[in-house]
């Protein structure tokens, strides 16, 4: 691929991954065929501030879990009330982490 197009595609999609792969994850990018391109871009990413706020509101409820696949987690939360709150206010400040590292992980499996 050529380094314009890869630059294009971190810069709009920086704010989906996490900062400190992106160096990795341009090599990567640089590395791959025009082809497979079509793949990476059609890759659905999760956006971390979104997530942050339906933690903030349905956190007790265990939303964001289960938007971030985790079923189980979700269902926990569910049950519990966020364990108690506990795990709730554990999450508002974990969760754009998780997002970012979850969408990172599905770009490296179309790679």
């Amino acid at each position: 691929m050529t380094q314009d197009k890869v630059d294009t595609y971190i810069m709009t999609n920086q704010k989906y991954l996490p900062a400190k792969k992106i160096v990795f994850l341009k090599q990567k990018l640089l590395e791959i065929d025009e082809t497979k391109f079509s793949l990476v871009s059609a890759v659905e990413m999760k956006d971390p501030t979104t997530l942050l706020l339906v933690s903030i509101f349905l956190g007790t409820l265990g939303i964001d879990r289960f938007m971030l696949g985790e079923t189980g987690m979700g269902i926990l939360k569910l049950l519990t009330v966020g364990l108690c709150g506990v795990l709730t206010i554990i999450d508002w400040f974990t969760i754009q982490k998780k997002t970012q590292d979850l969408n990172f992980n599905n770009l490296m499996l179309v790679l």
